[in-house]
């Protein structure tokens, strides 16, 4: 019997150990990746300022400096699974600027590959991420300039952040989540003019998300593609001198009558295929079609504001402005 109670307080002692040593691993594992973790202020992130008359807010969030502590959390744990590699990712980049830079936007859907994918090449980006810190005066103030520009010409209420992301590449294309809220992807192998008319394009998707955008209402082929015109039409009118989006300016009949049956569908397939090119269509023709159809309203209320056209319906801009006339 004494013998029995022996082999039961080995027994309670051995499973006590590795109980405790089962717990120091686990607590081991969940400590990794917190014992180099980062504390960034979000205010550290963050360049403020206002316009000088109107008093609208503006941030410029530099996302970048989020991406460190990530980076190393990542290469530290390379058996994260996949769901957990997008946890520490919401966790570390996105929670701390989703108010900002998401929460309540107009388009949620165009933010949804950016939330819910784990972002490639992070090496690439890593060092896009340090080339930014060195240049981050520089991006200030090319955002900073746009955007005060472009609220000289259309007003707004609404604070505005722009959110700056490094890329592994040249091809992420900027969008606007809602009123305010302004996503751009910098990879910096260029830095240039082309990111204030890019600022502008954006800017004035923000204000029209803030003034014109309902709920109730489906867009169609022809929305789409006015929205597109006004916001080129914009930046163009922000900077005359900077060609950066590409515009063809002639009438293609044959091209056209590709398009004009579908005016009327609401079809987002076909949308995309219209403005980015697709289908024996040219890269950005529903850019160019958007665009000249501004400008032959324009060519007729030529003292219409940025404010008054931008308010205007596309089934206005389009009828107002005799667009057919171009193709007979």
């Amino acid at each position: 019997m004494k013998n029995y109670q022996k082999i039961i307080v080995v027994l309670v002692l051995i499973s006590a150990l590795l109980t405790l040593t089962s717990c120091t691993q686990t607590e081991k594992g969940e400590n990794q990746l917190h014992e180099k973790e980062q504390i960034i202020d979000y205010k550290e992130i963050v360049f403020s300022f206002e316009h000088p008359q109107t008093k609208q807010k503006y941030k410029i969030i530099h996302v970048n400096q989020l991406f460190y502590s990530y980076i190393e959390k990542v290469k530290d744990n390379p058996n994260l699974s996949s769901s957990e590699t997008l946890e520490l990712y919401n966790k570390e980049i996105i929670q701390p600027i989703y108010q900002d830079c998401f929460e309540n936007g107009e388009y949620p859907l165009m933010a949804e590959t950016l939330l819910n994918t784990v972002p490639k090449g992070l090496t690439e980006i890593e060092v896009v991420s340090k080339k930014m810190e060195t240049r981050k005066a520089e991006i200030n103030q090319l955002i900073n300039e746009s955007l005060l520009k472009s609220a000289d010409l259309l007003p707004s209420q609404s604070d505005v952040a722009v959110c700056v992301f490094p890329s592994s590449t040249n091809n992420r294309t900027p969008f606007t989540v809602g009123a305010g809220k302004i996503i751009l992807p910098l990879n910096l192998n260029v830095l240039d003019d082309s990111i204030k008319v890019t600022v502008a394009h954006e800017y004035h998707h923000s204000v029209w998300a803030e003034k014109h955008f309902s709920n109730n209402d489906w867009a169609s082929v022809l929305d789409n593609i006015v929205f597109e015109g006004k916001a080129v039409m914009f930046e163009k009118s922000v900077y005359p001198d900077y060609g950066y989006t590409p515009i063809d300016m002639t009438y293609n009949k044959a091209l056209w009558s590709k398009v004009e049956p579908d005016l009327n569908k609401y079809d987002n397939n076909r949308t995309s295929e219209i403005l980015y090119g697709g289908k024996g269509l040219p890269k950005g023709y529903g850019y160019s079609e958007g665009y000249k159809m501004i400008n032959s309203y324009l060519d007729l209320n030529p003292d219409k504001t940025p404010e008054e056209w931008t308010a205007l319906s596309a089934k206005e801009i389009f009828e107002k402005g005799n667009y057919l006339e171009n193709y007979k």
